[in-house]
């Protein structure tokens, strides 16, 4: 399925004033996308929406994703300002640190509010509008899309949910023929404020456990989807790896869980607990800080994004290697 180059394409974003969000407005406008931002934080939307450029080429639009009539508000604000969108992306998230028998009935309906319903909602409305118009429709996931992260309980859940809802919207638009491909990413962990503007039960400040991959790999990938609509994009090797030893041996996995604890845990205390699960809060950052490197990129990634390139580098390496393998030494010559 072909899609417009960004350069002409309007591109819907949530969770647009934190992280993953910010990090693929920011990268959209500098290749030449119209931009539409939505977020709960307006204020940190209004500065974005002029750094990009303002009106013409961004606007803003405060909204709770978990409220379907605020998502409604943001296609009908896209569809108002510059006349519909191309790719639907939605990326608001957040999570819950601490044992799922400890967190509060309240705060596992929040995170479910916000990760898999916002998700539901933008998924439809997008693809309401985009039926008639074609385009891309992307959900960020995770790979806790696949695996299970003790003490994030309830994001993995939610995020296993949003893979399941995802797999099964697009195997409905293929059935109907409807010009719309459908994206899931799935990044490891990312250098993001996500942690930091978590809900927080531990004793400890929350951080994830390595790699951590730079923020702007995912957006390269959400966009890299906007062009191409590939069907499921893993971000980080590591992310890979992991899935793929939870699949080859799940009961060996299992018995990890005391060390994925005990890296989600940072040696300084707690400084507050209630996050910005409930109310916006410390939205405007696009980077964390978290205690372990950061990778600088993700071959992995990059290489799933071009097969084709990385297949034909690949053959060819393997072709030389072949010549110079089945190659007879030239005979000495004589002095």
């Amino acid at each position: 399925m072909k899609h417009k180059p960004l350069r002409e394409q309007v591109i819907v974003i949530t969770g647009a004033s934190s992280g993953i969000g910010l990090a693929t407005a920011r990268m959209a406008a500098e290749r030449g996308a119209r931009v539409v931002l939505a977020a709960r934080s307006g204020d940190v939307l209004a500065k974005l929406g002029e750094e990009l450029g303002g009106p013409g080429r961004a606007v803003s639009v405060v909204a709770d994703v978990g409220r379907r009539e605020d998502v409604q508000t943001i296609a009908d604000t896209a569809i108002a300002t510059f006349g519909g969108f191309d790719t639907w992306v939605n990326v608001a998230g957040l999570t819950v640190y601490g044992p799922l028998s400890e967190i509060t009935q309240e705060d596992h309906e929040r995170l479910i509010q916000t990760n898999l319903w916002g998700t539901v909602n933008g998924s439809l409305i997008a693809v309401k509008h985009l039926r008639r118009r074609g385009g891309a429709l992307i959900n960020v996931g995770s790979i806790a899309s696949d695996l299970a992260f003790p003490f994030q309980g309830l994001y993995a859940t939610s995020k296993h949910a949003v893979k399941g809802f995802t797999d099964t919207l697009r195997m409905e638009l293929i059935a109907e023929d409807a010009p719309v491909s459908v994206t899931l990413i799935k990044p490891a962990s990312i250098d993001t404020p996500l942690p930091d503007r978590a809900r927080n039960y531990m004793d400890r400040r929350p951080t994830l456990p390595p790699p951590i991959y730079p923020p702007e790999e995912v957006a390269n990938a959400i966009l890299h989807a906007a062009e191409h609509g590939q069907r499921d994009i893993i971000v980080g090797g590591g992310g890979k790896l992991f899935v793929m030893g939870k699949e080859f041996a799940p009961g060996a996995y299992d018995q990890l869980a005391s060390a994925i604890i005990a890296l989600q845990k940072r040696s300084e205390p707690a400084e507050h607990s209630e996050g910005a699960l409930h109310a916006p809060r410390d939205a405007g950052e696009v980077r964390g800080s978290p205690p372990f490197p950061v990778m600088r990129s993700s071959a992995y990634t990059r290489a799933t994004l071009h097969p084709l390139v990385t297949l034909s580098a690949v053959a060819s390496l393997a072709a030389t290697a072949a010549l110079l393998l089945g190659r007879k030494p030239s005979p000495r010559r004589r002095s």
